[in-house]
Parts: structure tokens; C-alpha cells; sequence
């Protein structure tokens, strides 16, 4: 894949809003500076080595368990001892959340239907029923067209109405996909109109390519439009994938700098696609994984949300702080 190009920094910001808490953690701000400190200190894990994870806070009422990742089905089976969506998939068993979220590039090389179905369907396949997909740009490599595979193989629930963007609820949570290989005018007006709406507390998106990466494919500045929008509505939570390795980022704006009020970027290209190098060090960036693949198991509650990285052994990798949703 030929790497994006690295996104300008603009400058923009908007009013405070304040916090009767640390806006990050949801505690009292002097007992929230100690986990600030570790979460803002740039970690680096050599060949998927975890670095001691920060504490979290204990899990609220109202709780419930989703799944995350992208770039999954590499075209091999389990019958492979080196096939890793089987086993990323044996984690997602497990875990058995109340649905999927993936991140684009679902299946390799081209999404081919036959290729969903010998491969995907065998793996991933199992939570097919939970699973609440966006396409990611191998889906569009497809010779019987942009996104075709990708659309017979999941049917109406990754194009609920006509589209290939959608939202959907749970418990006190609003969740929006969106399609990032075409962020045009007709889609964005979408999710403008789609927060407009919104009467939940709180907010997350996921898409394929990240605005902010440090690895391989770097700052993708086709979802700036879609970060302002969000960031304006005071949505928490985007979740990405592309590049093939874990990164969390702490809260920022839509130009890259630290904002409390900000978004918290999660990137998990690692259900089972070959691992990519670091690169290039993102400011805000808080950990990085390679060479570790895995599953994010992200828990939501009435008011807030944490997660942790799932390794393929059952172990956790990586776990956040926890966030209250502004």
C-alpha cells in the first residue's frame, strides 16, 4: 500500500466546558493527576511487549461489552498454525460481547465475496450476527466492484439504509460508522444531521483510516471534516484501524493538540492482518503495540468507558485509563 500523506496542523479551538472532575479519569482531580501523568508519558513496546498499565476506576452501573478491531482476515485458515483471525476470533468467543465494531479491510486481498466466505465466514464469521462493519480500502479493490463483496457478504446490516454509513444505540451510548473511503458532502451532511439528532449521552465513531497514526500510513487528513463535527457535538471515542498496530492516543481537537474537551483516538489494526512498523511519533500518543495481535474488549457504561488490549494468549496487553463522557 502506497503510505497517506501526513495531515496539516491547523489551529482552531472552542470555549472550555467545565468539569466537576478529571475530565479523563472521573475522579477528583488531585488523585487524577498521578494516572494523567503515566497515561500522558510516550510508551514504547518493543515486538508487542506491554508496558505496565495504567489503573482504572471501578465500572459504573449500567455497563455493557463490545469488541473492536480491524484489518482481520489475512486469505488462510486455521489449518495454519501462522493464521491469526482464527485466534483473534477465539478471543472475541470469549469475550462474548454484545456486538462486534470492525474497522475496514475485513478481508484480504480484494473482498472478494468467494474470499469472505472461505476465509471471514470461518473465523469471524460466528459473530456475524452481532457484527456492525464499516469498509476499509481493500474493500473497494474488488473486481466486481467497489465495496461489492463487502456488501453481499453483510448484507443489510452494514448498509441499513441504502447507505454504507449507519448509526445505531446501545444502552446510553450513541455509535455512528462511517464509510472513510468516500467522506463526501452527502455523508457528512448525514452525520451532521445524525448528531443533531442525537439524544444519547454519549458518543463514539469508528471508521478505517485515522486522522492521527505513528505508523506506516501515518496522519490521514481525510477525516479532519469528520473529527470537527464530532469534537463540536462532544462525542468521547473513534476507533480506527489501517494501519496494522495498537495505538491509543490521549484526548485532543481536530488539529493534534492535547484538549481535556478532546477526543480519545483508539487504533486497533491488529485482528489478524501481517503487523507494520512505527514510524513516526504522533504528539498525544500514549502507547503503541506492534507485533501483537489481538482484540480491543471495550466496556461502556451509563457515563463513561474504559478497554483493554486481548492478546491472542488471553492476556491483557494494554489496558487505558477510564474516561467520563463530557
Amino acid at each position: 500500500m502506497t503510505p497517506t500523506p501526513r495531515a496539516a496542523k491547523s489551529r482552531t479551538s472552542r470555549p472550555a466546558r467545565p468539569f466537576l472532575t478529571n475530565p479523563r479519569t472521573g475522579i477528583p482531580t488531585a488523585a487524577g493527576a498521578a494516572l494523567a501523568l503515566v497515561g500522558g508519558a510516550l510508551l514504547w513496546s518493543p515486538a508487542g511487549q506491554a508496558d505496565a498499565a495504567p489503573e482504572r476506576t471501578a465500572a459504573r452501573a449500567g455497563g455493557f461489552t463490545a469488541v473492536a478491531a480491524g484489518d482481520i482476515a489475512e486469505r488462510c485458515t486455521a489449518s495454519s498454525s501462522g493464521c491469526a483471525h482464527p485466534k483473534t476470533a477465539a478471543q472475541v468467543k470469549k469475550i462474548d460481547p454484545a456486538f462486534v465494531m470492525t474497522m475496514g479491510d475485513n478481508q484480504y486481498d480484494d473482498a472478494r465475496l468467494k474470499d469472505f466466505e472461505k476465509y471471514y465466514d470461518t473465523s469471524w464469521g460466528a459473530f456475524k450476527a452481532r457484527t456492525r462493519p464499516v469498509a476499509g480500502n481493500h474493500e473497494t479493490y474488488d473486481p466486481a466492484g467497489k465495496l461489492a463483496g463487502y456488501k453481499s457478504y453483510f448484507g443489510s446490516v452494514a448498509y441499513p439504509k441504502g447507505k454504507s454509513y449507519y448509526s445505531f444505540e446501545h444502552g446510553n451510548w450513541h455509535f455512528i460508522a462511517l464509510d472513510s473511503n468516500s467522506l463526501d458532502a452527502a455523508q457528512t451532511k448525514w452525520l451532521k444531521d445524525d448528531l443533531a439528532a442525537n439524544s444519547k449521552k454519549c458518543v463514539a465513531a469508528y471508521w478505517h483510516h485515522p486522522l492521527f497514526s505513528s505508523g506506516e500510513h501515518g496522519n490521514d487528513p481525510v477525516s479532519r471534516p469528520v473529527w470537527k463535527l464530532l469534537y463540536d457535538a462532544g462525542a468521547e471515542l473513534v476507533l480506527n484501524g489501517h494501519d496494522h498496530h495498537y495505538e491509543r492516543f490521549a484526548p485532543q481537537n481536530p488539529d493534534g493538540q492535547a484538549d481535556p474537551k478532546g477526543l480519545v483516538e483508539l487504533l486497533a489494526g491488529m485482528g489478524g492482518a501481517s503487523p507494520y512498523k512505527i514510524e513516526e511519533v504522533q504528539r498525544n500518543s500514549e502507547k503503541r503495540l506492534t507485533k501483537t495481535f489481538g482484540v480491543v474488549k471495550l466496556d461502556f457504561t451509563d457515563d463513561g468507558f474504559s478497554w483493554e488490549l486481548v492478546g491472542t494468549d488471553g492476556t491483557a496487553k494494554d489496558r487505558s485509563p477510564s474516561y467520563r463522557c463530557h
